[in-house]
């Protein structure tokens, strides 16, 4: 049993003002109480905001702060740590988010179990701010900010040592069953949106699932830290009241790979097509111009490929994630958007036929 919080109402002010003072935040100030309410979309963990009040005058000490603990749901927790989702999380606010440029929450304790079931994330609240989602779309400079903030990852964290981490590496045994389990998950996906998406977009999820060795075989022309999961719901628009463009959360699916990646999945299944057909080779060139500036330069002929080929993220992750996680009204209508966005792109972009001349050619 872990020995820290794992669900909001664990929380109590001795453990709230342990944390912030190890985290230099407290100063002399002291908690009276504390309130908390659920926040956020998430299907794989649980996140909450807490309202602090203090005995003293506590100018300099935080109001709110924000916590993450893992689902309530067995089986979205039992999937978490089978694919070390938590640790991941976890492990890029202890190890990575200090090499990147990217704005993410300062964190005040980032505990993980050995069990990787259990964990807590203590962070500072971004709010007032406006969480982005996949549902309702985003605007045009919306989009140019995440651009800039994908380039401020994968810059840094190009070639870095960190991408040899043992925590980042893949699990064997974890990779082989997500392997087994995906001709599953295309079932299920099929049986349950057969109905909702409209068949050349299912026929490219169905042609995914009939060349998965070259998907999961795929290799990379340049490796960089990925947040795996680069799309509005896990973005903050308009952070601290405006004072920030956006900020990026949810770091459970990081992977070391390439950048191109987090761009298409979030060009495909990320804005929807309709922003992002108009939009597309502009918002290419944000991410190769901020690329150059920090140091790794890039053109649009250098990505295309690459770009192409990560649309394709977009598609497994709505496939195996609508399968192997907790069901909801929302979650049906989320994994249906971010596949529809993705499979046009792909269909547009022929990115499974990228894919075979890549595989062809290495």
């Amino acid at each position: 049993m872990a020995d820290f919080p794992t669900r909001a109402d664990e929380v109590d002010v001795a453990w709230l003002e342990v944390q912030l003072a190890k985290a230099g935040v407290l100063g002399d100030a002291r908690i009276a109480d504390i309130e908390w309410q659920a926040i956020g979309t998430g299907q794989v963990g649980d996140t909450a905001r807490f309202t602090l009040r203090y005995t003293n005058n506590a100018p300099q000490a935080p109001a709110t702060v924000a916590a993450k603990f893992p689902s309530s749901d067995a089986t979205s927790r039992q999937t978490a740590a089978l694919f070390s989702l938590y640790s991941r999380e976890v492990m890029f606010y202890r190890e990575v988010a200090s090499l990147t440029q990217m704005r993410v929450p300062q964190v005040y304790a980032a505990m993980l179990d050995d069990n990787g079931c259990d964990f807590v994330l203590l962070f500072e609240d971004l709010g007032p701010c406006s969480a982005g989602n996949q549902l309702a779309g985003c605007t045009l400079p919306q989009a140019q900010a995440a651009m800039r903030q994908a380039a401020a990852l994968h810059a840094p964290t190009m070639d870095h040592p960190v991408l040899d981490a043992a925590w980042l590496q893949p699990d064997p045994q974890a990779s082989q069953m997500l392997r087994d389990l995906y001709p599953q998950a295309q079932a299920i996906f099929r049986d349950r949106y057969a109905d909702a998406l409209e068949p050349d977009l299912m026929g490219v999820c169905e042609a995914l699932n009939e060349n998965l060795d070259l998907w999961f075989d795929r290799k990379h022309s340049r490796r960089s830290f990925l947040h795996g999961d680069f799309r509005l719901d896990n973005m903050l628009f308009g952070v601290m009241g405006g004072q920030q463009p956006i900020a990026l959360v949810d770091w459970q699916t990081a992977a070391a790979g390439c950048g191109l990646t987090d761009v298409g999945y979030f060009l495909g299944c990320g804005i929807g097509s309709e922003l992002r057909r108009p939009n597309e080779r502009a918002l290419l060139d944000i991410y190769c111009a901020e690329m150059t500036r920090l140091g790794a330069p890039l053109t649009l002929d250098d990505v295309w490929d690459d770009y192409r080929i990560g649309a394709l993220h977009g598609v497994s992750t709505a496939v195996f994630s609508a399968a192997f996680v907790v069901r909801t009204d929302r979650g049906d209508a989320n994994f249906l958007s971010m596949a529809r966005g993705a499979c046009e792109l792909a269909l547009e972009h022929d990115s499974l036929g990228a894919l075979k001349r890549r595989m062809e050619l290495a």
